[in-house]
């Protein structure tokens, strides 16, 4: 075992603070990996405050992570020392699973083992995530971020990019389709860029105003405001694919009503209940209703290659470690654009007092 320092909460509401911690002796498939950079989640503050009622204490957040390789066990083959790797929403699956052979460990049928706040699936120890120094990973479960890949942007691809990739390339969004993304935020901003570089037609829907000329800047076609009831009846039966990024309890109906023939509404924001939908609106034109949730290894291998290539980039504010519950403060009221990333190397020991 190692001894890692890293930044975490002991209670609900709790601020975070340094905290040592043990990680495991690599075993023969595992990757050890020092952390360079790793963004900051909207889940991450919903984990540290027990939002879902499921969080086990001392909780160390973190599950966009990107670092370099320090170590490899020995039945490694896919990396080596020095190389440039990401990790994500995940660290183990049971591989068995129709799911897991299927490249979609995060449906693994017996339950992913998540980067923290999860059980290891030898020990069951609790996971530990990436606001620390380093992190030992399964092989499997480990990423590579390409050379033409800014290591710190690439962090917020990990959750947030492909939690919006994932049901763009599930439901065949390129050229000559009509995309809707519903919310501006780290989710959207991303829907939108990526849209575009797939060759949709990209119009944000957002009730404010004030987010028309980002919307325009990070590359939409248009703008549609949600609380215009005129312009909203006149984009009736208009989208293809809308991707609702909404994080908390809305009204998907209003949307709905914007999808033309077989269109289908995917929810990746709310973790929520819903309110309550209309069967008459998914019966009309055929609309399906979906949901979707982040990505397996190789959907998430294939988003950075991608974005490499075509220089799909995340909007972020680079951050201290010790800035990191100011952080939280400015992400609940939304004051980021679109995604804080925190730069490992100020991670520091406490000082004695």
């Amino acid at each position: 075992m190692t001894s890692c320092l890293g930044y975490g909460a002991r209670e609900a509401y709790g601020a975070l603070a340094p905290m040592h911690l043990e990680r495991r002796a690599l075993r023969a498939d595992d990757v050890a990996i020092d952390i360079a950079f790793c963004g900051v989640c909207h889940s991450d503050a919903h984990q540290i405050n027990n939002d879902w009622k499921n969080t086990v204490y001392p909780c160390v957040p973190g599950h966009e992570i990107v670092g370099h390789v320090t170590a490899v066990g020995p039945e490694v083959t896919r990396f080596k020392v020095g190389d440039r790797v990401a990790v994500g929403c995940l660290v183990d699956s049971c591989l068995q699973c129709d799911s897991c052979a299927a490249d979609e460990e995060q449906l693994c049928v017996q339950g992913p083992t998540a980067t923290y706040n999860g059980r290891d699936r030898q020990t069951g120890t609790l996971t530990f995530g990436g606001y620390a120094d380093h992190i030992v990973v399964r092989e499997h479960f480990v990423l590579r971020v390409p050379d033409t890949l800014d290591p710190f942007l690439a962090a917020p691809l990990l959750c947030a990019g492909i939690t919006v990739w994932n049901p763009l390339r599930k439901y065949g969004v390129g050229a000559g389709t009509k995309m809707a993304v519903v919310g501006l935020g780290g989710l959207g901003h991303l829907a939108v860029k990526l849209g575009v570089a797939l060759g949709a037609e990209v119009t944000v829907i957002t009730s404010s105003p004030g987010k028309v000329d980002d919307a325009l800047k990070l590359g939409a076609h248009r703008v549609l405001l949600s609380s215009g009831a005129q312009a909203m009846q006149g984009a009736a039966n208009s989208f293809d694919f809308i991707l609702d990024t909404i994080p908390q309890r809305h009204d998907t109906n209003p949307y709905l009503m914007l999808l033309g023939r077989d269109g289908k509404l995917v929810v990746v924001g709310a973790i929520d209940l819903l309110e309550p939908v209309h069967g008459g609106l998914l019966i009309r034109n055929n609309r399906t209703l979906a949901g979707s949730l982040i990505g397996g290894v190789r959907a998430t291998q294939a988003l950075l290659d991608f974005c490499a290539e075509h220089q799909v980039l995340p909007e972020c504010e680079l951050i201290e470690m010790g800035d990191i519950n100011e952080a939280f403060s400015r992400m609940k009221k939304n004051d980021v654009k679109y995604r804080f990333v925190i730069d490992m190397a100020t991670l520091r020991e406490p000082t004695a007092r």
